[in-house]
C-alpha cells in the first residue's frame, strides 16, 4: 500500500473484541477520507457498530463464506481487512483469500506485554507474527538508532471488569437478539447460551473468587518455601488451541505435574495460577488435585484463581507455561522460563531449552540484557499504549493507531526505515 492517509482506501471490518472499539476506530478511519465497511456474524457484532449504514450482515452458512467474502472485496474495491486474531475460521479464510489478492491484513490482538499495551501487526499474530522469524540480533540491530527508556510493566490487567461486561452483554445479544443469525456457530465449542452462563457466573462469584484467591496468595507468601510457578491459559483460547503441542489444558497440567515431582528438590513447591478470565468451564482446581495425589506431590502443590500475577512472580524460582503472553513478566524479572508451544517471545537467548525434569532441579538462567533488548523492539514497534475494553484505553490507543494502520509500512518495517512515530510513553490505564 502507497497510499499513507485514507484517501482511495477501503476498509473491511471482521469480528472484533467485545465492544466498542472497532465502531470507534471504522469512525476515526473515515475521517481521514477512507471508506469503512463492517461484516457482522451475529446480534452481538450488530449491538457494537453504530454505523447502520455500513453494515453488512452475513446469515449464510459458514461453508459459503469465502465465496460472500470473495464477491464483497471485489464488490466494495477493498483494500483492507481489519480483525481481532487471525485464526478463528472465517478470519484464518479471509486472511488467505485477501492475501492472495494483494490486501493489506491488519490483526489486532491482547498486547504481548499487556494490560496497558495491545497489539498490532500485519498478516498474522503469534505464531503467524513477523516476531517468530525477527532474531534478537536482527531486533539490536534496528535498536541501535533509538535510545528510547522502556517503561516498566505493569502488575494487573488494565481494564478487566469492562472486558466481562463487554463480554457477557456481547452474549446476551447473541443468545436473545440472534434471530436473523440462525446459521451462526460460534467459533469455539460452547453454545452460546453456555457461554452467557460462564460470563454471568463469574460476574455473580468476583466477590467469593476475590476471597478464595487472598487466601491462597496469602499461604503461599508466607509460607516460606521456594515454589515454581504454572503459569495457565484459557484453553479455548487461539494460542493454546493453534500454537500447542496439547490437545487440553489437563495434559499440560500432568506434564508439569510430571516433570517437578520428578526433578524438584523436596522442599520446593509448585503454584498453578489460573488465568484471569478463566470461567470454569474445565475445573481446574478439582484436576491439580486429582493429579498432585497421582503423583504423590499434594502436599506440595497450590491452586491460585485469578488475581495479580506480580504478587506471586516475585518470589519465584522458575515459571512453566505452554505460551501466555504473561511469560513477558517472568522473562522482566530475570526469572528462569519454560515454555511449550509457538510464542513470539520464545527466543533461545532467554527461554529454557533444558528437559523440564532438569528445570526445576538446576534452572538456566535468561540473558536479561538480551531480554530487555527484545522487549524495547516490541514496545517501539507493535505494542501500542491502550485497550480495548474502557474508555480510557481506547482513547489512548485511537491516538496512535490510525496512523500506523495508514502507513505504507507495517510496525516493524517502518521503526527499521526510521519512519516511525515516536512511541507513547506509559500512561496508566483504569
Amino acid at each position: 500500500m502507497s497510499n499513507a492517509t485514507g484517501q482511495k482506501r477501503v476498509f473491511l471490518f471482521l469480528q472484533g473484541p467485545h465492544g466498542p472499539f472497532f465502531h470507534r476506530l471504522g469512525a476515526m478511519l473515515r475521517k481521514t477520507g477512507a471508506d469503512v465497511w463492517r461484516v457482522g456474524f451475529n446480534a452481538g457484532d450488530r449491538a457494537f457498530w453504530f454505523h447502520s449504514a455500513s453494515y453488512i450482515p452475513f446469515r449464510d452458512t459458514q461453508d459459503k463464506w469465502a465465496d460472500v467474502f470473495t464477491r464483497l472485496i471485489a464488490e466494495k474495491q477493498v483494500t483492507d481487512i481489519v480483525l481481532y486474531g487471525d485464526v478463528r475460521g472465517i478470519h484464518a479464510e479471509a486472511v488467505k483469500i485477501a492475501e492472495g489478492r494483494g490486501l493489506c491484513v491488519h490483526v489486532f490482538e491482547e498486547g504481548y506485554m499487556r494490560p496497558y499495551w495491545v497489539t498490532y501487526e500485519r498478516g498474522g499474530s503469534n505464531g503467524h507474527s513477523r516476531l517468530m522469524e525477527t532474531s534478537v540480533a536482527e531486533m539490536q540491530k534496528a535498536l541501535a538508532q533509538s535510545d528510547m527508556e522502556a517503561p516498566l510493566p505493569p502488575g494487573h490487567w488494565g481494564d478487566m471488569r469492562q472486558h466481562m461486561f463487554y463480554g457477557a452483554l456481547y452474549h446476551w445479544f447473541v443468545m436473545f437478539r440472534n434471530g436473523q443469525y440462525r446459521n451462526f456457530k460460534p467459533h469455539r465449542s460452547l453454545t452460546v447460551v453456555q457461554e452467557f452462563a460462564l460470563y454471568l457466573r463469574r460476574l455473580l462469584l468476583m466477590p467469593a473468587t476475590w476471597v478464595d484467591r487472598v487466601v491462597s496468595t496469602a499461604r503461599i507468601r508466607l509460607g516460606g518455601f521456594p515454589y515454581h510457578l504454572a503459569l495457565l491459559q484459557l484453553e479455548h483460547d487461539s494460542s493454546f488451541q493453534k500454537h500447542s503441542p496439547f490437545e487440553t489444558m489437563p495434559d499440560f497440567l500432568r506434564e508439569v505435574m510430571a516433570g517437578f515431582a520428578k526433578g524438584a528438590p523436596g522442599h520446593h513447591h509448585l503454584v498453578f495460577k489460573a488465568h484471569p478470565l478463566e470461567d470454569g468451564r474445565v475445573n481446574m482446581r478439582r484436576t491439580v488435585r486429582r493429579l498432585a495425589r497421582e503423583f504423590g506431590v499434594e502436599d506440595r502443590v497450590h491452586y491460585v484463581r485469578g488475581g495479580k500475577l506480580a504478587r506471586l512472580l516475585n518470589d519465584a524460582r522458575t515459571a512453566v507455561t505452554v505460551n501466555s503472553t504473561a511469560g513477558q513478566q517472568v522473562l522482566w524479572r530475570g526469572i528462569p522460563l519454560k515454555v511449550f508451544g509457538a510464542a513470539v517471545y520464545a527466543k533461545p537467548e532467554f527461554v529454557s531449552e533444558q528437559p523440564l525434569e532438569q528445570f526445576f532441579a538446576q534452572p538456566s538462567r535468561p540473558d536479561n540484557k538480551a531480554y530487555k533488548d527484545y522487549r524495547r523492539y516490541l514496545l517501539e514497534t507493535s505494542q501500542i499504549p491502550g485497550g480495548f475494553y474502557s474508555a480510557r484505553g481506547r482513547r489512548q490507543l485511537l491516538r496512535q493507531v490510525v496512523d500506523m494502520m495508514l502507513s505504507p509500512e507495517d510496525p516493524y518495517e517502518a521503526f527499521k526505515s526510521g519512519t516511525a512515530a515516536p512511541r507513547q510513553q506509559l500512561r496508566v490505564v483504569r
